[in-house]
């Protein structure tokens, strides 16, 4: 069978060292580019390109290839409640079973229908050869915060005006309550009506004093 699995990929690694000998293990390390996408879209995700600390150790069992491992890198996003940048050191640790194809073979016969349900999140090595990415992407998900913020008391934005209450925490509106909004208006054009009203009598005085005096 010809595999699938291009082994130049920095997330596909070769088992072929071990053998199929039950308790042989190999470590490994290695620092990759971060592949695009890899974290929670549109709130925080490691950048494509920046570096990835892998740390694996490969051990030989009946089934397969148990792979244990750590991965560090850094993480950035956005503060969900101020929407400034948010950096996050990335450390998450995992651990994943590679199953030979002929194991799964030999399980299947005995009993078919639970296995059929596991084939769904089995993962197999090709041609000896496993690619890491899914586990990846699955274990840097888990790792993130589903809502990042720039520090846990962060106020966030004002509603009305968006400014950042962080530089500013006693920033405020006044509330109207909408009941008595129109009140206000009619109150307020009353008063404009007054004081128009009084303009009015008192420059009819004034005039009416001055014809007095000539």
């Amino acid at each position: 069978m010809n595999t699938r699995l291009d082994h130049h990929n920095p997330l596909v690694f070769d088992t072929h060292e071990l053998g199929r000998r039950p308790g042989a293990m190999q470590r490994l390390s290695r620092e990759i580019s971060a592949p695009a996408d890899l974290g929670i879209a549109g709130v925080i995700g490691v950048p494509e390109g920046t570096p990835l600390r892998l740390k694996l150790r490969l051990e030989s069992v009946m089934e397969g290839v148990l792979v244990t491992g750590t991965v560090r890198g850094s993480a950035a996003g956005e503060c969900v409640r101020c929407l400034e940048a948010v950096e996050r050191e990335l450390k998450a640790d995992f651990q994943e079973m590679f199953s030979y194809p002929d194991a799964d073979d030999r399980s299947r016969s005995a009993e078919p229908a639970d296995d059929a349900e596991d084939d769904e999140d089995t993962l197999f090595l090709e041609d000896g050869l496993f690619d890491l990415e899914p586990v990846l992407r699955d274990v840097v998900v888990l790792a993130l915060p589903m809502q990042p913020v720039c520090r846990e008391d962060c106020l966030g934005l004002c509603p009305d005006c968006g400014l950042s209450l962080n530089d500013d925490p006693d920033h405020h509106h006044d509330a109207v309550d909408i009941r008595w909004a129109a009140l206000q208006g009619l109150v307020t054009d009353q008063g404009v009506e007054k004081d128009n009203m009084s303009g009015t009598a008192s420059d009819g005085v004034q005039g009416a004093a001055e014809k007095q005096e000539k």
